[in-house]
């Protein structure tokens, strides 16, 4: 127990008067508090723990931390699978949007007579191009036809080397050539 001679050792001649008094009067209630709350005088003992009914217990720290192992090897394993079958699945999403596309450039070739021009590009499928009378468009409903699924536009050339018009997507990277993901989608 802390006496009035402890608090004096412990801050010298440093504290006033006035504040041993308040230290004293806070030592005769701490003495008297366990009375004043209606506190058992004897100190509470821990109950002994039950057992868990049968079937039912937690799980230790280790278990946990293996668990967690376990399911980080095995999505190290399957991530990049998985992001390899999106990868081809975008590829073969922009070679089905291709040859939708040059089934809409025939579409416009037979309203129109020709394939749009270089000037006009891919636009003209979704606008009316001046001078034209015969437009029967717009021939895609969406403006977001005209991009891969890598969200670059679709490369179209008119006159083409490979045919009558040329239209190519150049993969994930957005550069000529490359493979898997990365490699050019063309319509010849």
């Amino acid at each position: 127990m802390i006496g009035k001679e402890s608090i004096r050792s412990a801050f010298g001649n440093s504290i006033s008067a006035a504040a041993r008094r308040h230290f004293g009067r806070l030592l005769a209630l701490g003495s008297r508090l366990p009375s004043l709350l209606n506190l058992p005088s004897e100190p509470l003992k821990p109950r002994p723990a039950r057992p868990a009914p049968f079937g039912i217990r937690g799980f230790t720290l280790l278990e946990l931390l293996v668990v967690l192992v376990i399911l980080g090897l095995l999505a190290g394993i399957a991530v990049p699978r998985v992001m390899k079958y999106v990868g081809e699945a975008k590829t073969g999403t922009a070679r089905i949007e291709i040859e939708n596309l040059g089934g809409v450039l025939d579409l416009y070739r037979l309203d129109i007579g020709r394939y749009p021009l270089q000037s006009e590009g891919l636009d003209a499928l979704l606008e009316f191009p001046l001078g034209l009378e015969r437009w029967n468009g717009p021939y895609l409903k969406k403006r977001d036809m005209l991009s891969d699924p890598w969200e670059n536009p679709y490369v179209y050339r008119f006159p083409g080397e490979h045919g009558d018009y040329d239209l190519y997507s150049l993969g994930a990277d957005n550069t000529e050539g490359g493979e898997g993901e990365k490699q050019d989608i063309v319509s010849w």
